[in-house]
């Protein structure tokens, strides 16, 4: 097998990933900037070690190792991660159908999940993102996060319950301040 070979299997096998590993590490690092170096970084990684790669899901072969590099990335860059909010695509619905007030709602309302989410600790991030962004099945998020069914899905259960907790509250103190600002 000749290196172009291998080359051509690792992009037709992990390239058709790469919007899910920069999502990932976009949530997990919480910059665009460091989850592109994250996934370069990643993709690396997955190319170095190909050879290993025993066919089956490749997604959650290469979620993995785009995991393992944010952690790793999380670890020296812990001091700057209180700075960093999520805001890409925040008017990525602008150009949908509505009036401009729906609209201007709408994107209120994914910045609230968004900053929600954001907040949430990291593990229920991360299970969160694998089932609700991308879609991936229990047994492939327990492949990707190293965990047994039976942990992820209680993690995941955890999260919807802190996410919805979270929106309550937000939701709660902005109906409160509307309220008083307006009496």
């Amino acid at each position: 097998m000749t290196w172009t070979t291998s080359s051509e299997t690792f992009e037709s096998k992990m390239l058709p990933h790469l919007n899910a590993a920069y999502t990932l590490a976009r949530w997990l690092i919480g910059n665009a900037q460091d989850a592109e170096e994250a996934v370069q970084d990643a993709y690396v990684r997955a190319l170095r070690f190909f050879h290993e790669f025993r066919g089956g899901d490749g997604r959650a072969w290469l979620l993995q190792i785009v995991r393992n590099t944010c952690y790793t990335q999380l670890r020296k860059t812990i001091p700057r991660l209180s700075d960093t909010t999520f805001d890409e695509e925040l008017h990525v619905e602008a150009c949908v159908f509505g009036t401009p007030e729906t609209v201007a709602l709408k994107a209120a309302d994914i910045q609230l999940v968004r900053i929600a989410i954001q907040e949430l600790p990291l593990n229920y991030r991360e299970v969160l993102i694998l089932r609700e962004i991308e879609g991936m099945s229990y047994g492939e998020m327990g492949k990707v996060l190293n965990e047994t069914l039976a942990n992820v899905r209680s993690t995941l259960f955890r999260a919807r319950q802190a996410l919805k907790k979270r929106l309550m509250e937000t939701t709660s103190r902005q109906n409160f301040k509307s309220g008083a600002s307006c009496g």
